[in-house]
């Protein structure tokens, strides 16, 4: 049996070198859609006569296949003459399922979805990816079009050498703010007490939640605030929406946990925690064990928190909580995690594969999704089902059956967040959201915070070699920054160990894990 083994590994691994190797070949044959004898370049249908492209996309845990019925695509299909095959993988299942793909170069010929293929595995695979450059040009009107109203697309979709291998999107109708501050008014109401404006009242508003038995139970089992986080800190001007420690400061990247907002920061969710005011289990529960408080069954216990929107969380308790302006810091000023231009630039959301025979006919299936039309059916659902087309040329969102919420409806009933698409930012003013659930529910709250919007250090990408040491010095770097933070938490003695902390994180390679990350952000903003 270990010969046996050994022999099937060997050749295993003798054809995936094979396929890899046949696959990069693909790369330099750009124009092989001749070989259909009835491509149109321009109109619809792109073929004459039906042919078939092998999809893949990665889905949110089980949330299926139902999207494939969205009447866009259907509609697409008949119109286009292309027909899908599509391979839906759950995010339970894709790593790997991911890794097997990878190592095999069977792959298909379209993938869609930035939760596919991260940009490491393209850039550690680009002999299975085509450069789609010369496509876009030659075959995507629509996406050139995009990319001259919103350049920014191209700045993210742009790889370190010069090439672009995936395609991004713009999504419609997204907040500038992430999570934001969320407050138990009932309690506020009940206890007298102000909204807090600034740090030093939310100090004394979580004082008075613990002290004071604001759900009137009889016992003090409120947890004044429940997580720690970024959110916390956001207050004394640390900003860092994509969670890798980085922010910009005068247009410079910074490495924040070495800063001294950092360290005041630090203090101060020390004091709260010593004194009672943050959960003790922060830094142990899960999320169920956190999503047990905040809708705890008999009377709600949950004080402060941070999130997108109130209903999301608090079950029957929702009722209760109202969502504040951002809190203003030590300096005076308020800083909202998320961004100016928007939340909803994203990029690897199609890549077309060296596999593809067909790799003009795919991007010109591709550039159909690059309509206001077609986007806002691959982000909420198609017209008729979900989006009520109007006579005045306005598309109105539909409530969600019964029982069901506005945001599962729509990954329901389309692509969602994942996949191609635009939407113009002039278009937007013709669609028509419900201010009281889901998406219309969060522009209404954005406006509290949305002009306090700080812009992040930007998802930038990174060459074949940065990855490959990326990955030693953010294990370590990362390791620590989160073991101390916990320690200065909980222990406090920040002051006194200071100096340590920093020559430690010195020690590990902070210096090249800062220069990786700003000669990245260089080339993000030199892309024309």
């Amino acid at each position: 049996m270990h010969k046996k083994l050994t022999i099937t590994l060997l050749i295993t691994a003798l054809l995936a070198s094979l396929t890899a190797a046949c696959s990069g070949n693909n790369t330099a044959k750009t124009n092989v859609v001749s070989e259909t004898g009835d491509y149109n370049k321009e109109g619809l249908p792109i073929v004459d006569e039906p042919l078939t492209l092998k999809v893949l996309t990665v889905r949110w845990g089980s949330m299926g296949d139902t999207f494939t019925q969205n009447q866009w695509l259907k509609d697409l299909e008949k119109n286009t003459n292309v027909k899908i095959e599509w391979e839906v993988m759950s995010s339970n299942d894709w790593s790997e399922r991911k890794a097997i793909m990878l190592a095999s170069g069977t792959i298909p010929d379209v993938i869609i979805g930035n939760q596919s293929f991260g940009d490491s595995d393209i850039v550690n695979n680009l002999s299975y990816f085509r450069p789609l450059d010369d496509y876009i040009e030659q075959y995507m009107p629509n996406l050139k079009a995009a990319m001259e109203e919103t350049p920014e697309m191209k700045k993210i979709s742009t790889f370190p050498d010069g090439e672009i291998y995936s395609l991004p999107a713009r999504l419609p109708s997204r907040p500038k703010s992430s999570r934001q501050p969320v407050i138990n008014k009932t309690w506020l109401d009940k206890l007298d007490l102000e909204v807090p404006d600034t740090v030093d009242d939310l100090y004394n508003v979580l004082t008075a939640f613990k002290e004071q038995d604001p759900n009137g139970n009889g016992k003090q089992d409120e947890i004044p605030y429940i997580e720690t986080g970024n959110d916390i800190i956001s207050p004394f001007g640390i900003a860092d929406l994509n969670n890798n420690y980085m922010v910009l400061k005068d247009g410079k990247a910074v490495f924040y946990p070495v800063s001294n907002q950092y360290k005041e920061a630090l203090k101060w969710v020390n004091k709260l925690y010593t004194e009672g005011l943050i959960d003790k289990e922060l830094f142990t529960q899960d999320d169920t064990m956190r999503t047990a408080k905040f809708q705890s069954p008999d009377a709600p216990i949950v004080g402060f928190s941070y999130q997108w929107t109130p209903d999301a969380v608090f079950g029957k308790w929702s009722d209760q909580y109202v969502t504040i302006p951002p809190i203003a810091g030590p300096d005076g000023n308020r800083y909202t995690i998320g961004n100016p231009m928007g939340m909803n630039l994203a990029r690897n959301e199609l890549l077309i594969t060296t596999s593809c025979k067909y790799p003009e006919i795919a991007a010109r299936w591709a550039d159909q999704f690059y309509t206001n039309e077609a986007s806002i059916q691959n982000f909420w659902g198609a017209v008729g089902t979900v989006i009520q087309k109007n006579d005045n040329r306005t598309y109105t969102l539909m409530d969600p059956p019964a029982g069901t919420s506005a945001d599962a409806w729509y990954w329901e009933q389309s692509l969602r967040d994942f996949g191609p698409k635009y939407v113009s930012p002039s278009f937007e003013k013709n669609i028509v959201l419900n201010p009281k659930n889901g998406d219309g529910l969060k522009l209404q709250l954005d406006k509290l915070g949305s002009e306090f919007a700080t812009t992040p250090f930007p998802n930038v990408m990174y060459t074949a070699e940065e990855f490959q040491e990326l990955p030693t010095l953010t294990t370590d770097i990362d390791s620590y920054v989160n073991t101390m933070r916990a320690k200065f938490v909980i222990l406090g003695e920040i002051d006194k160990e200071w100096d340590d902390y920093v020559k430690q994180l010195n020690d590990m390679g902070l210096e090249k894990l800062t220069k990786i990350r700003t000669d990245a952000y260089s080339r993000y903003t030199n892309v024309k």
